[in-house]
């Protein structure tokens, strides 16, 4: 049996954002965007980490499309590094590393051995395209589906990130606003009528206003943001929804945001996100998909994940995103000294 998603949102704060960026509004049904109808789980997760075994390819088959880049990598769900520059960003409180010790890093947790296919670039998975904007968890793995994919598991995310040598950025083990688009100062969304611009429904208002938040780039225009596996724009530039397989957290149930956007954040390959509901949309949140293998066994998570519903395939992403005159990326980039610069300043 279909249920269908209610809209109303309750009123957060956005923690993982930058200084500067707005706490999120209730937003009411009526500005809301449509949303996919799902159906209710009909089985519960495994009790912990198990294969089930795929039908074995043919020798010449490919593990991965074309356009996706194919992981195998044995992964750690629980890495401890040692920091030695750290930035404790007081408005979000958050602990920022600036850079880790190169090639030291202990696995606290039995490794696991995963094999999935992940998209090279955000959605629409096109090199030169602007990422999908302001969706939901919802809208994300509907779309997804559409597609023969799914969102990927936060580990897959992550995994794809570090690339094979585990890295905590994937160009290295010191944070660079230059190698991915992150530390730009956020321009502040206008709000009237008790809503968000970004969340109108004259299609109008709304293309302008996502136009002038949208400091991202396009997808691939940053060499240097690429993972090992060839993994590109994943820390910084959007948000990107994934399926949690943690124990639930905060509010945010089987859902996760990871990557950090373009703001002055963690940007890293591990942290997500929990603040937020799946129902939720933000102007700078995207999504890539995953799916598995061909031939691989197909990865569980363990008991304490919360099972994420299945949602009714559709593209709610179908025409390409022309923002009109964005600023992109803003011309100075935030540092520690910039903690009393004025909201809203390029």
């Amino acid at each position: 049996m279909k249920y269908y998603l209610p809209v109303a949102v309750a009123a957060l704060c956005f923690t993982a954002c930058s200084k500067g960026s707005p706490p999120l509004a209730a937003l009411d049904s009526g500005s809301a965007p449509t949303l996919p109808s799902v159906v209710a789980p009909s089985s519960t997760p495994s009790s912990g980490p198990m294969a089930s075994a795929s039908p074995v390819p043919d020798a010449g088959a490919k593990p991965c499309p074309d356009d996706m880049a194919y992981v195998d990598v044995s992964f750690c769900p629980d890495v401890k590094r040692e920091c030695v520059d750290e930035e404790h960003e007081e408005p979000n409180h958050l602990l920022i590393c600036h850079k880790f010790k190169e090639g030291v890093s202990t696995c606290r947790a039995q490794e696991e051995q995963r094999r999935f296919c992940i998209d090279r670039y955000e959605y629409p998975n096109k090199a030169g395209a602007h990422a999908a904007w302001n969706a939901t968890w919802y809208q994300a793995q509907a779309t997804c589906k559409s597609k023969g994919k799914r969102l990927c598991w936060a580990s897959e995310w992550t995994a794809a990130c570090e690339g094979p040598e585990r890295k905590p950025f994937p160009y290295g083990w010191v944070r660079d606003h230059d190698a991915c688009n992150m530390d730009n100062f956020f321009i502040d969304p206008i709000k009237r009528d008790g809503g968000f611009l970004f969340s109108s429904k004259d299609k109008a208002v709304l293309l302008k206003e996502l136009s002038r938040l949208d400091q991202s780039v396009l997808s691939g225009s940053l060499p240097g943001c690429k993972s090992g596996f060839g993994v590109y724009d994943q820390p910084g530039n959007w948000d990107e929804w994934v399926i949690s397989d943690q124990a639930p957290q905060e509010k945010s149930r089987w859902a996760g945001l990871k990557g950090g956007a373009w703001g002055h954040v963690r940007n890293q390959c591990r942290p997500m996100t929990f603040s937020h509901t799946p129902d939720e949309w933000y102007y700078f949140w995207s999504f890539r998909c995953c799916k598995d293998a061909e031939g691989a066994p197909v990865w569980k998570p363990s008991a304490k994940n919360m099972s994420a519903p299945e949602v009714e395939a559709h593209d709610f992403f179908p025409d390409p995103v022309v923002p009109v005159n964005p600023p992109g990326p803003s011309k100075t980039k935030y540092g520690r000294a910039d903690r009393n610069r004025p909201k809203g300043t390029l």
